[in-house]
């Protein structure tokens, strides 16, 4: 009988071409569940078979578990310290095996115990397929539509399927049975039943991709796509940058008579593209980005990450777009926050700002209007400019001497110093885990702190809208920051 196992071994790897060992690990499987249907309890069970002679020895085994922890499934696991009066040295996460009597081979007919073997055949199967295919390091599946699986979509490409969910599939597009189709490789997920590769015709890296495939000097490396953004079926824009200055990387990628582009819309249903030159310049990229609206003037803070970008009436919505779309696609292929405006807005927004920089000056370095405004006209818009600024730049004012250059340094640098004192002060009820967390700044801190909030769970315990009257943040950033002071919350859970 065990030479009739080796011999079945033998015949069904040769049959569905995986390893001895794989069919020896489902026959053992297959004798191990149904085993454990002849003791009561839902125990444990190993069955090991010798590869060279077939035959096989079965144990009934219980898992180490600390004392602690105490017992979750009473009929497969021991506390450490029971199974320490049995084996002095074994560890937790260790087993412990009394051997029980092995099943003939003969009373392993029965269909469940086929089905264990011949479904551990097909996951191997399957997995062997799958790392021939990803082995090829195609970024693309090529394969037609098989069928529909709860909204989603099977597709077929030779001995494997991808999955393309709803989600990722571009909108309004019909597909049906034995369509045509490519889509991108975002993950292989094993799990998933059936159709393991993940796949999408949404995402940005989808149409990177097709470019890729249109323009050969991509592959070549004297063009390269540093940036795309996409609303799915409907427009997109790319930034591109030429690595060899005799290559035009927007006529490049446009093609003769747009030959490239439209290839890349048509496989996208008709998706508008828009190529914009990338700059290092992060105002020259953005003013690329808006196009085809005109840029009249562009206002840079680097520390928010935004652009205050001023446009004439005329372009005022074709830079805004349709559902604020063209502004948000260049928001996001940029990596900047843009702020469109009109020149009235931007003169009242700068108004406004010099009011309250003016007022600052007033009443933190105790001068007059005429100092304040001199002081603002010479670009200095914080104390920490008048304060920290190379002294001979401000010895260079010619309305101020020496000794007013002096005497604005110290009188900054005593406020800033008081200020800092009162921070320390007001914060230092916050607690250290409120502090530590991602995304909180020195001055968030402070406005929490002032509102009463020192702790996680504080700030956890907020809606959006009373951290967004806190703090002046925006709505998302405000979501944000509160789910990110709740995550200790589902740890916890999950522990538990």
């Amino acid at each position: 009988m065990n030479r009739e196992l080796l011999m079945l071994v033998e015949a069904i790897s040769r049959e569905k071409n995986v390893e001895r060992d794989v069919v020896f690990g489902a026959v053992e499987a297959a004798l191990a569940q149904a085993t454990k249907k002849l003791h009561p309890g839902d125990v444990d069970i190993r069955v090991a078979i010798d590869r060279d002679s077939g035959n096989y020895e079965t144990f009934r085994r219980w898992h180490v578990v600390p004392d602690e922890a105490g017992l979750q499934l009473p009929d497969q696991e021991i506390l450490l310290f029971e199974a320490l009066e049995q084996i002095p040295d074994i560890e937790v996460d260790e087993y412990i095996e009394e051997p029980v009597e092995s099943m003939t081979i003969g009373r392993i007919g029965a269909m469940a115990a086929k089905q264990v073997i011949l479904q551990k055949i097909r996951d191997a199967e399957r997995e062997m397929l799958l790392n021939d295919f990803m082995s090829r390091g195609e970024k693309i599946l090529v394969g037609t539509v098989k069928r529909m699986d709860k909204g989603d979509i099977i597709v077929e490409a030779g001995r494997v399927e991808g999955r393309l969910r709803r989600s990722e599939m571009i909108p309004k597009e019909n597909l049906r049975n034995g369509d045509r189709v490519r889509a991108m490789i975002m993950e292989v997920d094993l799990t998933l039943r059936g159709a393991p590769i993940v796949l999408s015709r949404s995402s940005p890296a989808f149409m990177v991709e097709l470019f890729r495939a249109e323009v050969p000097e991509i592959e070549q490396g004297l063009l390269e796509i540093k940036s795309c953004a996409r609303d799915a079926g409907s427009r997109a824009k790319i930034a591109v940058v030429s690595h060899d200055k005799r290559v035009d990387p927007i006529g490049t990628c446009v093609g003769v008579r747009g030959t490239r582009v439209n290839s890349v819309t048509n496989e996208l249903a008709g998706e508008r593209v828009d190529i914009v030159l990338w700059s290092e310049d992060p105002a020259q990229f953005v003013i690329g980005a808006l196009a085809p609206a005109n840029v009249q003037s562009i206002v840079v803070d680097e520390e928010k990450h935004a652009m205050d970008v001023v446009v004439d009436e005329e372009n005022l919505a074709i830079a805004i777009g349709r559902g604020g779309q063209n502004v948000r696609l260049a928001s996001d292929l940029t990596g900047w926050k843009i702020n469109i405006m009109d020149a009235a807005e931007s003169a009242q927004k700068q108004a406004e700002e010099t009011t309250g920089i003016r007022e600052l000056f007033m009443s933190k370095l105790d001068v007059d209007q005429e100092i304040a405004d001199i002081l603002i006209e010479e670009g200095f818009a914080s104390l920490e400019q008048v304060a920290y600024v190379p002294l001979q730049e401000m010895l260079e004012i010619e309305s101020f001497d020496e000794d007013t250059v002096n005497e604005l340094r110290t009188r900054a640098k005593d406020v800033l110093l008081t200020m800092e004192i009162a921070r320390e002060e007001t914060v230092e009820g916050v607690s250290q885990d409120l502090r530590d967390l991602e995304g909180l700044n020195s001055e968030l801190i402070e406005k929490l702190a002032q509102a009463g909030i020192n702790t996680r769970d504080d700030l956890a315990d907020l809606a959006t809208d009373e951290l967004t009257d806190i703090t002046g943040q925006t709505a998302e950033d405000a979501t944000s920051l509160i789910m990110k002071a709740r995550e200790h919350w589902f740890t916890g859970e999950e522990a538990n």
